[in-house]
């Protein structure tokens, strides 16, 4: 039985327009590298700057990172994606936890969740960063906080989704019994497929019903 879903932010449970990988492309653009982004969706994003520049000092791009993305986000909003607040309150409603997991540190996510209006103890049971738990994924270290927030024990109670295929590696690295992906992101089915995710859903809306 499903207790917990471990949920990715954005592409998954919320739209930003794919301006996080717009940002992170302009970012590395502009230290002269023309880098394949794709890979690092859904990673976290020191890590991401990291891998793509080549560089582990990334402090100081990261900040350029934050700040060009509050600014993206300041011009245009982001929204819940249809039918995810819905489903949120129905899983909650039904005794599963929902915890939101983020390749994104407190600078982005708190005032993300709070412009789409989601607050712990009301909409959700808890957040948890890459930053915060020592590496993002493909590692399943937020799954494992998430479960540690909820009191979950077994992996087999919990359902992981995502938009990318690292999302999809993370839930197949914490043995989640349900590894969802859901085609709200920016990768495709095929691209999604090809990891064995235990189902394949519209978007994040479907999951109740997939549950009861």
């Amino acid at each position: 039985m499903i207790t917990l879903a471990a949920l990715d932010i954005a592409g998954t449970t919320v739209d930003e327009g794919g301006a996080v990988y717009r940002t992170l492309a302009s970012v590395v653009a502009d230290r002269g590298i023309d880098a394949d982004i794709r890979p690092w969706m859904g990673a976290d994003k020191r890590e991401a700057l990291a891998a793509l520049t080549g560089t582990d000092d990334v402090e100081d791009l990261h900040t350029e990172f934050v700040t060009r993305l509050r600014a993206e986000y300041a011009a245009t909003p982001p929204t819940p994606l249809p039918g995810v607040t819905e489903a949120l309150a129905t899983l909650r409603a039904n005794g599963v936890r929902v915890v939101l997991t983020t390749g994104f540190d407190r600078q982005i996510t708190d005032p993300l969740l709070e412009s789409v209006g989601w607050r712990v103890d009301e909409h959700l049971d808890a957040v948890v960063c890459a930053s915060e738990v020592g590496g993002g994924r493909p590692l399943p270290h937020m799954i494992h906080r998430a479960m540690a927030l909820t009191g979950t024990t077994d992996p087999a109670d919990v359902l992981v989704a995502g938009d990318t295929v690292l999302d999809v590696r993370a839930g197949r690295a914490a043995d989640a019994g349900y590894v969802v992906a859901v085609l709200t992101g920016a990768q495709t089915k095929a691209e999604l497929s090809a990891e064995h995710p235990t189902h394949v859903l519209a978007g994040v809306r479907d999951v109740p019903t997939l549950l009861f």
